[in-house]
């Protein structure tokens, strides 16, 4: 396993380089998302003003407060509680996101499915996993907000973070075919199989 510290944007050949397994942290931008913003972009057409090539993008409705425009808070926004999302309801959304975004890297919970899996392979992405309820944490991580574009569906806007050694996530799904959650799933249906047949059953 290999820790990887990551300045983005990054390109495919560097995406490739990680494998299941690996620990990522991130540096400099990351981009939040959800399902309001996606169904904007690609079942209605909507385009973002933001460059998201090479980007990472993390499935989050944060919780914000509306601050003054300030050095400090650009787009009139401070952290209050960044959290993230289950990943899984926004799989048909993976490889839109890469063709026509750009994005390279997805974080998220609880992974994703054979499609994200495969468009990863064919474009080079990966699926970078974040532990459930570590929101305090993640928050802890971002310095600022930047900027937002698609206000109107707030939280579910597109966020600008600017971010500072966050992580470390881990390598949950890789450009190489690796996921975590089908090694988990082949192990618990191995063991499974093997506690039915030391009974004498099957099913």
């Amino acid at each position: 396993m290999t820790q990887h510290v990551l300045d983005m944007p990054i390109d495919a050949d560097k995406v490739r380089e990680l494998r299941v397994g690996d620990t990522v942290t991130l540096r400099r931008t990351l981009f939040g998302i959800r399902d309001a913003t996606l169904i904007h972009m690609f079942d209605r057409g909507r385009e973002t003003r933001f460059d998201l090539q090479g980007h990472a993008v993390i499935h989050t409705a944060p919780n914000v407060r509306r601050v003054e425009k300030s050095e400090a808070a650009p787009a009139g926004y401070e952290p209050f509680c960044i959290g993230t999302t289950t990943s899984q309801r926004m799989e048909r959304f993976t490889r839109p996101l890469m063709e026509r975004e750009g994005v390279r890297l997805i974080i998220g919970k609880g992974g994703m499915g054979p499609d994200t899996l495969k468009a990863f392979q064919e474009l080079g992405g990966a699926y970078l996993a974040i532990v459930g309820g570590a929101a305090a944490l993640e928050t802890t991580w971002i310095e600022q907000i930047e900027d937002v574009d698609m206000d109107d569906l707030h939280p579910e806007s597109l966020w600008r973070f600017k971010i500072k050694d966050f992580g470390p996530l881990l390598v949950a799904m890789d450009a190489h075919g690796g996921s975590h959650y089908a090694n988990i799933r082949d192990d618990v249906a191995s063991r499974r199989d093997a506690v039915l047949a030391s009974l004498g059953a099957s099913e």
